[in-house]
């Protein structure tokens, strides 16, 4: 595993692709995509961690961003065409913009941008909105845990979001400016965490054309799981793919452990444990 401080500019692929070259290997994928325009984390997975990209699916991601008032993008984002431009945030007070704010905490419906990577009736509906197809994405349920305004300045609005998977930080820009009655976009965002892991202890992308990177071991890609260390003859069965007591696990993925090697990564019941990406050969 590495983890990677993306800079503006390049795709999630393009990074992947970077790591690809530096230490020579084809296995290389990521844990959660990264728009260009955005910075910061990008969890990047080698060789046999790249089976563990489902088991981040579920942490929670934490971002800064710019939210800029007053102007409506194609994208939602600054790299879109202007769509429409309104005054009107030059009277909204800071309450009324954290009222806002407020209102798009929690559990609710979002509306995905319409570039964006969601399937429309077999097609990418960034390509369906390339080529002006009409067209519609049906919301889809989000959590929100944080959203906070940090700094206001002229139309720009400097915040901290804490949210769960599959948020669109730029379509809560979008439905902020349209609580607001203004309209917005957002301008700037960075990724800070994602679950335990941070952009703090990221490497720059660039670092990665200097020389040899050291890879984090699987173990840390899965130090957020629950955890259970297994005696010689529970080793050997998971070795095998053959599942095992729960040993009193809950229900849902499950680290599987002899000493500090990772063995596996299994889904439990509450009743067995069945490995589901097994680390040592059998």
């Amino acid at each position: 595993m590495l983890l990677v401080d993306k800079p503006a500019g390049p795709t999630s692929h393009d990074v992947v692709a970077t790591v690809r070259r530096a230490l020579n290997t084809r296995r290389v994928g990521h844990a959660g995509t990264l728009d260009p325009f955005a910075t910061g984390l990008l969890v990047v997975l080698v060789g046999k961690a790249t089976r563990l990209a489902r088991f981040f699916l579920s942490l929670p991601k934490v971002y800064t961003g710019t939210i800029r008032l007053g102007q409506s993008t194609t994208t939602d984002d600054l790299t879109g065409q202007l769509l429409h431009a309104s005054q009107a945030w030059l009277g909204l007070t800071d309450s009324e913009v954290e009222r806002a704010l407020t209102s798009l905490i929690g559990r609710t419906d979002q509306r995905p941008p319409m570039f964006s990577a969601k399937s429309v009736a077999g097609r990418r509906a960034y390509r369906r909105a390339r080529r002006g197809e009409q067209f519609e994405l049906d919301p889809e349920p989000i959590d929100v845990y944080r959203l906070d305004l940090v700094s206001r300045s002229g139309p720009d609005l400097v915040i901290h979001a804490e949210v769960g998977s599959g948020v669109y930080l730029r379509a809560l820009a979008r439905d902020l400016g349209d609580r607001l009655g203004c309209g917005a976009h957002l301008a700037a965002l960075r990724r800070v965490a994602v679950g335990p892991f941070a952009a703090a202890d990221a490497i720059p992308l660039g670092d990665l054309a200097i020389g040899p990177v050291a890879l984090r071991p699987a173990r840390d890609a899965v130090a957020h799981l629950p955890l259970i260390r297994l005696d010689e003859e529970s080793r050997v069965a998971v070795r095998h793919g053959r599942a095992i007591p729960s040993a009193g696990a809950g229900t849902g993925p499950v680290a599987l452990f002899a000493g500090e090697e990772l063995v596996a990564v299994a889904e439990s019941d509450g009743v067995v444990l069945r490995p589901s990406v097994v680390f040592e050969a059998s």
